[in-house]
């Protein structure tokens, strides 16, 4: 029994960044798991596919975590630093946050890319989870599918932490 709460409690210690999100060219999703050797932890996503059908199943059978996870990371950076994107933002936040200004926007989105690294795992996964709707590995790369109103709804949330007054409901 004791075993079993350190494997729980070893799961919930380990950040899946990407869990639900991930799937692979067969569109099958991939799980988050880990494997220690010593006192190092190996934390990778493996296709269900994989899992229920054997190695050979799966152009993508697993993929390294932390690989994964930088990789979508960078994306999601480049995509906040696009103009196009923060104009589309402001836009689409004008409902939430009345009075939010086009450069307040750029800044709550250039501000984030700093404090990526100072942010408990639990509030990156929830960025993460807000922001991205899938993403799709394959032989030749990652694409992220972005949700609609996910950077709206963070770029609301900056603005009223900033002060500005939500419209009532």
């Amino acid at each position: 029994m004791e075993q079993a709460r350190g494997a729980a409690r070893t799961r919930a210690d380990t950040p899946a960044l990407l869990k639900g999100l991930l799937y692979g060219p067969d569109g099958a999703a991939f799980s988050p798991t880990h494997t220690r050797k010593g006192d190092r932890l190996y934390r990778y996503y493996v296709s269900q596919t994989v899992l229920k059908h054997g190695a050979g199943k799966c152009p993508v059978a697993r993929v390294p975590a932390a690989e994964i996870e930088a990789a979508v990371i960078d994306q999601i950076r480049g995509m906040l630093r696009a103009p196009e994107v923060v104009v589309a933002s402001w836009r689409a936040a004008q409902p939430e946050c009345e009075g939010l200004q086009e450069d307040e926007v750029r800044e709550a989105l250039a501000a984030l890319d700093p404090l990526w690294a100072e942010l408990f795992p639990a509030e990156q996964a929830r960025i993460v989870q807000l922001l991205i709707k899938r993403v799709d590995i394959g032989t030749d790369g990652l694409r992220l599918r972005f949700r609609d109103k996910g950077l709206a709804q963070m770029v609301a949330e900056v603005g009223i932490m900033n002060g500005k007054g939500q419209k009532a409901a």
